[in-house]
């Protein structure tokens, strides 16, 4: 024996003699034999608004007082999703171990055989969360530790404005960017329309949707692709003329242009730098979006509309966008973003995850835990600005500060559902309103 081996022999053998020492097992902090024992769908309407029903998931041990909520709110959708929870996916995890993350989400994922679908996506969304809440407060940490800890202290945030016209968009840009953001979306009203997507409808459409609500219908919105193509570069050129750089600026199509016209307009917004342009094409256009690709240099985003947990796969792996926007509400919960997120990594793509103000506060929790833990975070979408009704039912949100949210360390997701002034705030019926061209064709086609 050398003497570099006989050092070596007796530096394991110390180190082994150490370990129980210095590094004792750790007990295991699951209750032994833990089970779900019910799974329970609530919906309220805290903002009491005519889209903002929430579908909340509460699941519930077999340990007392150890419970999760997710969110499984799909507007438009809401009955549907909260009968698929009790009737068809609920009974298959009863009396199953709550910690087996992976395990359920499959077996809930394949139950139906006809898998995938908004309805069924967000079900199991908020089983997802549900769980991820439930693991989280058994190992006594906030659920971003679960997925690999803190990669960043604070996320990245962005809200949107819209108006009538150029200067009621400048004027709501510069508010932002009073409030500190640093990012701001803008969408301009066609004048020659009543309506228009994120803007503010005129006082004849509002009274028409009124009427149309009262009646128990959908209402209707006319929508005419061509002056928007021309309107939207004027819009940036206005505001980087006005504003200058204070302000990174983003665009959401909206998915409301023909594949040509998206073509068009991805190349003629270039100059101005967009943090990036948002959903130009149908899902189903994946030629199109080779050719913007080909075609210019204006960041792409895509993806809110997506339910299955791989849709939308080849304009990751042939690098046609540059973020991705998938809703944890509806594409299957954290358990789905966090390996969607892990494609994206090695092609430089971002995560810039879908946050309106018609998902719970819930989900953009989960958004948020995430989105810190996650390497190629891109940017956060939150909705700030709950009402006081909200803030009841809910025990947290994200907090933003200076143009970013973040969360808390409570173990699980850290957010409680008061469900006693939740039940103050009943569900509302909601039809979302029909786009149509002004010829009556359905519009998007």
């Amino acid at each position: 024996m050398t003497p570099t081996t006989s050092r070596r022999t007796f530096l394991l053998s110390a180190a082994i003699a150490a370990a129980p020492l210095a590094c004792p097992r750790a007990e295991a902090k699951a209750p032994r034999n833990l089970k779900i024992t019910s799974v329970k769908v609530l919906l309220t309407n805290p903002p009491q608004s005519r889209n903002e029903n929430f579908v909340l998931v509460k699941i519930e041990t077999s340990e007392p007082g150890l419970y999760g909520w997710g969110d499984a709110t799909c507007t438009g959708s809401e009955l549907s999703v909260a009968k698929m929870i009790e009737e068809h996916l609920a009974p298959a995890i009863i009396g199953r171990d709550p910690m087996q993350t992976e395990n359920l989400w499959k077996t809930l994922y394949h139950l139906p055989y006809y898998r995938s679908g908004s309805v069924h996506m967000s079900a199991l969304s908020g089983i997802d969360m549900a769980l991820w809440d439930i693991k989280g407060k058994v190992a006594g940490l906030p659920v971003y530790e679960l997925l690999g800890g803190k990669v960043r202290d604070k996320l990245l945030t962005y809200r949107s404005t819209g108006g009538r016209d150029f200067k009621q968009v400048e004027d709501g840009v510069n508010k932002l960017i009073e409030l500190g953001y640093k990012v701001i979306k803008v969408q301009v009203a066609d004048p020659e329309l009543e309506a228009g997507y994120a803007v503010p409808s005129t006082a004849k459409q509002e009274a028409a949707e009124r009427e149309a609500y009262a009646k128990g219908g959908a209402p209707r919105q006319i929508w005419e692709p061509d002056n928007y193509v021309r309107l939207l570069p004027r819009l940036l050129e206005h505001l980087r003329k006005t504003i200058g750089d204070k302000a990174q600026l983003l665009h959401d199509v909206h998915e409301r242009i023909t594949p040509s016209q998206a073509i068009v307009l991805a190349k003629d917004v270039e100059p101005y730098k967009l943090f990036y342009f948002e959903d130009p094409l149908a899902p189903e256009n994946l030629d199109t979006f080779r050719i913007i690709r080909h075609q210019c240099s204006t960041p792409v985003a895509m993806g809110e509309v997506y339910t299955g947990l791989w849709e939308g796969k080849e304009l990751i792996t042939e690098h046609l966008i540059d973020y991705v926007r998938h809703d944890l509400a509806h594409v299957g919960g954290i358990s789905t973003g966090k390996k969607i997120a892990t494609l994206c990594e090695p092609y430089g793509i971002l995560t810039a995850w879908h946050g309106p103000g018609n998902i719970s506060p819930i989900t953009h929790m989960a958004n948020c835990h995430v989105s810190l833990s996650v390497p190629n975070f891109g940017i956060q979408e939150y909705a700030t600005g709950w009402g006081d009704a909200v803030l009841e039912v809910f025990s947290a949100t994200p907090k933003y500060a200076a143009g970013y949210v973040t969360v808390t360390d409570e173990p699980g997701l850290g957010i409680d559902v008061n469900e006693k002034a939740a039940a103050k705030y009943p569900y509302k019926r909601f039809l979302r309103p029909t786009i149509r061209r002004a010829d009556d064709t359905p519009w998007p086609y």
